[in-house]
């Protein structure tokens, strides 16, 4: 296997781990985020599960062993409420979009088109959850602005 595809691979593995701690998120947010706001969040959680699918379809198609998901995953803070389960849901996008920035620098062809779409999915869903949009979806490192850390911090 070259670099590149080794690279690339690293990359799939990275974003499938990410989708698959998403499903997982989305779990807790639907339990909290409220009637109003629940089909939003059930047709986030099954495009996490959607995409995950297809990013396990792309490991094997390499040669790799999908990575499992876990059991459960920590979540960054308490999701007592629905305030907070807002702020789950938007983190879990931008999780998932530092992961597809990093697949779209990897990768080529198909998987790098894919993955530019699944970013600019994940950075819509963000925006939505949050209510306002960063520079940067998915570059943390020039994402500088409200309620986000500076790469000097």
């Amino acid at each position: 296997m070259s670099g590149a595809e080794d690279r690339e691979l690293t990359a799939l593995q990275a974003a499938l781990a990410a989708e698959h701690a998403a499903v997982y998120g989305y779990g807790v947010v639907g339990g909290r985020i409220g009637e109003e706001r629940r089909a939003e969040a059930r047709s986030a959680h099954d495009a996490h599960r959607a995409r995950r699918d297809a990013l396990a379809r792309a490991v094997r198609e390499r040669g790799g062993t999908p990575a499992a998901s876990a059991a459960g995953y920590a979540l960054p803070f308490e999701v007592p409420d629905r305030a907070a389960a807002l702020r789950l849901a938007a983190e879990l996008e931008d999780r998932v979009a530092g992961v597809c920035s990093d697949l779209v620098r990897a990768s080529s062809g198909g998987v790098r088109a894919s993955a530019a779409a699944a970013l600019r999915e994940a950075a819509v869903r963000a925006v939505r959850w949050r209510g306002g949009s960063v520079a940067f979806p998915g570059l943390a490192e020039r994402a500088d602005g409200p309620g986000r850390p500076s790469p000097t911090a």
